[in-house]
C-alpha cells in the first residue's frame, strides 16, 4: 500500500504489549533489525499492539526517529506517524496514552471482578489458602479446624510471639498442616498475614 518491501513478519503471540518492547522476543527482534539498519520502517496493525506503556513508546520511537526508521500503522491507513513535527509527536503521545489508559482500565476491571468474586466466596485462581477448600461448584468452603489454627496463629502473633513460638503453640494445641506435619515459621507468617 505504501511501497514498502517486506523484510520480516514478527509475531509476539500471547505476550502483552504492556511489557516493554525490549523485553519481548518479537520486540527484541524488531529492535535488532532497527539497530542493524536492516529496515527503514516498522509496520504494525495498531500502536497498542506494539506498546501499552506511553513512556516505552515515546522512548523507542524517539530512537527510531534518530535512526531514520518510520512507524506505519495499518489502522490509520498505513500512513507513517510523522514524529518529526510537533503535531505528529503530539498525535503519537495521545495514541500511546490512550493505549496505556486502555491497559490500565482492563487491569482495574479485572481487579474489581476478582475482589467481587472473592467477596462472594468464589474461587479466583491460584492455590487455595489454608482454611478453605473448593466445593463441588468451585466455590470456597471454610474448613473450621484449619480456620481455628489460623485464628490462633493470628492471635499469638498479635501478642508478640515469634513465628517459631507460634508454630510450637499450634503443635501443642494439636494443629498440623495439610500434610499432617507441624507448621514451620514461613507457614505461620502466611497464616498471620492472610
Amino acid at each position: 500500500m505504501r511501497g514498502l518491501n517486506l523484510v520480516e513478519v514478527i509475531i509476539d503471540a500471547g505476550v502483552s504489549a504492556g511489557k516493554p518492547l525490549s523485553t519481548r522476543d518479537g520486540g527484541k527482534r524488531v529492535l535488532d533489525l532497527v539497530r542493524a539498519r536492516k529496515v527503514n520502517a516498522v509496520v504494525a496493525l495498531k500502536l497498542d499492539r506494539l506498546f501499552r506503556n506511553c513512556a516505552d513508546c515515546l522512548t523507542v520511537i524517539s530512537g527510531w526517529d534518530k535512526a531514520g526508521v518510520a512507524l506505519h500503522l495499518v489502522h490509520i491507513g498505513g500512513s507513517a506517524v510523522d514524529t518529526s513535527s510537533a503535531m505528529g509527536r503530539f498525535f503519537l503521545t495521545v495514541m500511546a496514552g490512550a493505549a496505556e489508559l486502555e491497559r490500565n482500565q482492563v487491569r482495574e476491571r479485572t481487579s474489581m471482578a476478582m475482589r467481587h468474586m472473592a467477596s462472594r466466596g468464589e474461587y479466583t485462581g491460584g492455590k487455595v489458602r489454608f482454611g478453605y477448600k473448593l466445593d463441588d461448584t468451585g466455590k470456597l468452603e471454610a474448613i473450621a479446624a484449619e480456620l481455628a489454627a489460623v485464628e490462633l496463629a493470628r492471635s499469638l502473633r498479635q501478642q508478640g510471639m515469634s513465628l517459631r513460638a507460634v508454630a510450637s503453640e499450634l503443635a501443642h494445641a494439636g494443629h498440623v498442616s495439610r500434610a499432617g506435619k507441624p507448621f514451620v515459621p514461613c507457614q505461620i507468617a502466611k497464616m498471620a498475614a492472610a
